[in-house]
């Protein structure tokens, strides 16, 4: 049977295994009849609160058995939804809300006691549905409409959404790539709101297998060695910068996964040697691809066979991709030579939502099937080699990955020239001894005075938080080439001592854990009330650091408690609380 949509996949799938568990989330778990079964009756609901075929729905939930159910019953009621992540500011969830224009957003109650966007009616997900039948309501849905539409940061300054229909997704879930049974207990860590959750969500769902949802509090090596051996997990994505973390600290955590995918930046090759020669027998598959062309693109597995060398190859094209590597007249280049990655086939994306221009900018028609098709501009250079595997080259472009997200800079910058007294911004991304990216924002300020603590609230208040330049830095002009573009080379590093004024050590605890922070962060020297994320550490550095310390001083720490007091002197108190010896010299 050809299947048209996500949803019809999933009811077949709940007809032939209705007793299996599909959903584990913390202690609860759904069967597929559950999963089933809560979904029609939710979509019952959104029918009879007028949402209509082809209209959008809201997704605000937490990462609960609750999630999975919201998302189908969009889909089951004939209508897409659009994913919101809870760390975005509110005042960016509600300028998607304006420009999606949907009437109603799905919630549930933790996420309306944290607050909610304004706009649309709201519906909570964990009500009890009444007396809405658990029937599906069988609306009918075609391969080109829309699955759902999810946001992704723009050149123009504001972001821009990436329309998926149900073909896309459809072909997604059926490509071979999944057969067998590594995919069949998934580890699902991604933001719903980013492209991975498709993978992580639909894939195993429609195949039999069981989706295990990780929480929602920021994930730690501990925590995902727990999540693995408590649930037999056999298949997990990471993003390379979280892989790099995990086979730097701990690569024997991944013990028992029989796969682990990895992308959405340069993935080291020293790390999948060391990933491999802790797990005999996992594949390490390097994975590539964008939100424009629902998640995957090329891949390329690894073994105990792979040999390190300089880079990793994004791989060979998955099923019903094709891709060609173009010159800037669309001539295809030569083996071996650089060009711009194009790809087509069935998997790209409907468009922009609302951005015909832009989306005409970005879906060309394909010159090499003579059918009206179009392919997509990804951005990227690479060449391909003569074994048949592309090499990412870099960007042709100001885009850049942060912690495994795609980044506009020309965004972070139009939302930074906002703030008064601002003459001029630049941001920049800068490579990290560690191995990261960080962002630093340039601001001119001419002869006037602005409190760069001020704006970086600004910038929180206002962005993601992986778009949040790590550093700021006042200028009186930008430094200018003779040809009157910014000159990045005569930018000046940024000063991490700028912040405060430097507290050394006091005691052993704290001379322990101001190595540990310098060893992390690579700088050469961190005072007690040296705030962590102001000196460039973010959410993968963080890992690291948790991690190390675990490892020198021998007590756990939760992630949390180093966004809740990012300090060498908060963490010293926090681990004398809980009673840890102190270290003598």
């Amino acid at each position: 049977m050809t299947f048209t949509s996500v949803q019809q996949m999933l009811a077949a799938q709940a007809s032939r295994t209705p007793d299996a568990v599909a959903v584990v989330a913390g202690d609860r778990t759904l069967t597929y009849r559950d999963l089933d079964e809560r979904a029609n009756r939710l979509a019952h609901r959104l029918i009879a609160e007028g949402v209509q075929p082809g209209q959008p729905v809201a997704v605000l939930t937490g990462r609960t058995a609750d999630l999975p159910v919201a998302l189908l019953a969009v889909l089951k009621a004939g209508a897409w939804y659009l994913p919101l992540h809870a760390a975005y500011p509110m005042a960016r969830m509600r300028w998607i809300l304006d420009q999606a224009g949907g009437p109603v957003l799905l919630a549930d109650d933790g996420t309306r006691r944290r607050g909610l966007p304004e706009g649309g009616r709201v519906l909570l997900v964990d009500e009890e549905p009444g007396e809405f039948p658990g029937t599906d309501p069988a609306v009918p849905t075609g391969p080109e409409d829309f699955a759902y539409v999810m946001y992704t940061s723009g050149s123009t300054g504001d972001p821009k959404g990436v329309a998926i229909p149900q073909r896309a997704v459809t072909r997604l879930i059926s490509d071979p790539a999944w057969n067998g049974s590594r995919h069949q207990r998934v580890l699902s860590v991604a933001p719903y709101a980013f492209q991975v959750s498709s993978y992580e969500l639909w894939v195993p769902l429609s195949r039999g297998g069981t989706v295990v949802l990780g929480p929602s509090a920021d994930l730690d090596v501990s925590t995902l060695r727990q999540l693995i051996t408590e649930h037999a997990i056999t298949a997990v994505h990471l993003t390379a910068g979280l892989f790099r973390v995990v086979a730097d600290e701990a690569p024997d955590c991944l013990t028992g996964v029989q796969e682990v995918m990895t992308g959405g930046d340069v993935i080291s090759p020293g790390a999948v040697r060391r990933v491999l020669d802790a797990c005999p027998g996992l594949v390490v598959r390097a994975m590539y691809g964008s939100t424009e062309s629902t998640l995957f693109t090329t891949h390329s597995p690894m073994s105990d066979l792979f040999l390190p060398g300089p880079t990793v190859p994004v791989g060979r094209p998955m099923t019903d991709i094709r891709a060609y590597v173009l010159d800037e007249r669309l001539r295809q280049v030569p083996d071996g030579e650089v060009g711009e990655l194009y790809v087509a086939g069935p998997r790209l994306a409907s468009g922009y939502l609302g951005r015909p221009d832009l989306t005409a900018e970005r879906f060309v028609a394909d010159p090499f099937t003579g059918e009206g098709e179009r392919m997509y501009r990804t951005g990227d250079l690479v060449r391909l080699t003569s074994d048949g595997m592309f090499d990412f080259l870099g960007r042709a472009d100001d885009q850049v990955k942060i912690r495994g997200f795609r980044v506009e800079l020309a965004e972070v910058e139009a939302v930074l020239a906002r703030f008064p007294e601002l003459s001029d911004v630049a941001v920049v991304a800068r490579q990290l001894p560690t191995g990261e990216r960080s962002l630093t924002a340039y601001v001119v300020v001419g002869e006037r005075t602005v409190d760069l603590a001020a704006l970086r609230a600004f910038a929180i208040a206002t962005l993601p938080d992986f778009m949040v330049p790590d550093a700021f830095v006042a200028l009186t002009t930008l430094p200018l080439t003779a040809n009157g573009k910014l000159d990045r080379r005569a930018l000046p590093e940024p000063d991490p001592e700028a912040w405060v004024a430097y507290r050394a050590p006091r005691d052993p605890r704290e001379e322990i854990l101001s190595e540990i922070f310098s060893e992390v962060l690579g700088v050469d020297r961190v005072g007690v009330d040296d705030d962590f994320f102001q000196l460039g550490g973010q959410s993968l550095l963080a890992m690291r650091l948790i991690s190390r310390i675990e490892a020198v001083l021998g007590t756990k720490l939760p992630l949390r408690t180093l966004f809740d007091t990012p300090t060498v002197a908060g963490l010293a108190e926090r681990l004398a609380a809980q009673a840890t010896p102190a270290p003598t010299s």
